[in-house]
């Protein structure tokens, strides 16, 4: 899946080829300026970037490595929304979108493998600027390369739709003009989880943590923490463990020591599979209930639902969702059709943001990066009819209004199906659980030129 190329590249780079090959000895012509760059100036991959007949969109995900499982998923959802919107028809009829393509324009991409790591990831989307001339980046799970790949979009001035990232810091104190994120915040899983535990489990819990060592871990421990203190919750161990460790041993008999009555598990992907049962075999879960305040996209079907099972946790979507909105029916049929099982949320983060950049873009008759991003800013006054109901941008912190699932995973004998792994336990309005704009968590946003 690394680097994988739209059918289309090949053939028209073959064809740029060749018609710069028959020229060579043709004096330079003037180069025409494409209509959507009239009144324009120059800007990022603007207006290089939309000369043709098509546009390019850059995707890392991490396709190996600790969350992989996660990665391939992601990839699946920007894959199925781009041959959607390239083909036009009833989805992206539905969705609001005009015709094939985007403005007219076929949308060519490269998925590239970050590897999990922050470095990796601006590499490739340099390429893509650079060598491609992305009109829009995107992609990642994690939050130090969502992070990076923001810096270089405001650095850049090319539009980045934010893949999977939870941290606060995206739309904190690292936040840029030119990204924009839908995952809920840690903030906002945390405010919509803390009083569905506290309920369910009591006050005054003392609560061990196992916390992945970077800004994603630290953040949902600070947000989920402090959400749960008003409830008389208190914090009893900290272990804090490298991303991608195999032995979790020594902070496990830490915690299983600890006195605690909740495991708060924070660990992600890969790291959250293992360290959930290596929990289990430490006898952790026979002392104290597992809390998940971020479910990763296979932790359930990875660890199994007699360790899920009673488990609770926010999700960013859960294909049951199919049975409220109409678009999230058409997105989770159109995904099992292709590929043979259930969305994940890190299929539906890719998906969305996708649907969302082109609805900007059609709304704002323009690629132009200003335009676009102003459109989005203003999306609170004309929401966007989503898999999730209608959602908006924050004009502050360009972080997305949109509601948080809680979920409690189902015991073996409460699930109806093989994929039956969670229920809905509430769907918490985005507007009851967002961070005050009082409160911006350092926020400033960049400049747009």
């Amino acid at each position: 899946m690394k680097n994988r190329q739209h059918p289309a590249l090949g053939r028209r780079s073959v064809l740029a080829a060749g018609l710069a090959a028959g020229g060579a000895l043709s004096l330079p012509l003037a180069v025409p300026q494409p209509a959507e760059a009239a009144g324009f100036p120059p800007l990022g991959t603007f207006p290089a970037g939309v000369s043709g007949d098509s546009v390019f969109v850059g995707i890392t995900s991490p396709l190996t490595g600790a969350y992989s499982a996660d990665g391939k998923d992601h990839a699946l959802g920007y894959e199925l929304a781009i041959a959607e919107i390239n083909a036009g028809g009833a989805n992206p009829a539905a969705w609001g979108l005009k015709g094939k393509g985007v403005l007219g324009k076929t949308i060519r991409y490269k998925i590239a493998d970050d590897e999990l790591k922050a470095n990796v990831g601006v590499q490739e989307e340099t390429q893509y600027i650079e060598q491609d001339k992305a009109i829009m980046i995107t992609g990642c799970v994690d939050s130090a390369t969502a992070i990076a790949v923001e810096e270089l979009a405001q650095r850049m001035k090319v539009l980045n739709m934010v893949g999977c990232s939870g941290s606060n810091d995206t739309t904190g104190k690292d936040c840029q003009r030119y990204g924009f994120r839908s995952q809920p915040t840690a903030y906002m899983a945390a405010h919509a989880l803390g009083p569905v535990v506290a309920k369910a489990l009591g006050s005054n819990r003392k609560a061990a943590y196992l916390v992945p060592d970077y800004t994603y871990g630290f953040s949902v421990f600070d947000s989920f923490s402090a959400a749960t203190k008003k409830y008389g919750w208190t914090v009893v161990s900290k272990q804090i463990v490298p991303v991608g460790a195999a032995d979790y041993s020594s902070a496990l008999i830490n915690i299983a020591n600890s006195g605690a009555d909740v495991f708060v598990n924070v660990a992600f992907g890969n790291d959250a599979v293992a360290s959930g049962k290596q929990a289990d075999q430490f006898g952790v879960l026979k002392k104290m209930k597992m809390v998940v305040p971020n479910i990763s996209s296979f932790q359930a079907q990875e660890t199994g639902a007699k360790i899920m099972g009673g488990v609770f946790g926010t999700l960013d979507f859960w294909w049951t969702l199919q049975d409220r909105f109409p678009l999230a029916k058409r997105f989770v049929e159109a995904f099992y059709a292709k590929n043979k099982y259930y969305p994940n949320w890190g299929a539906h983060i890719a998906y969305m943001q996708t649907y969302i950049w082109a609805l900007a873009v059609e709304r704002a008759g323009t690629f132009y990066p200003v335009k676009v991003i102003k459109t989005l800013e203003e999306s609170k006054a004309d929401p966007f009819d989503s898999t999730l109901g209608k959602v908006w941008y924050r004009a502050e912190d360009h972080q997305m209004i949109r509601p948080v699932p809680v979920v409690q995973g189902k015991t073996p004998a409460e699930m109806k199906g093989p994929d039956d792994f969670f229920k809905i336990v509430e769907l918490v309005p985005g507007e009851q659980v967002i961070n005050p704009v009082t409160d911006l968590m350092g926020c400033k946003l960049g400049t747009y030129t």
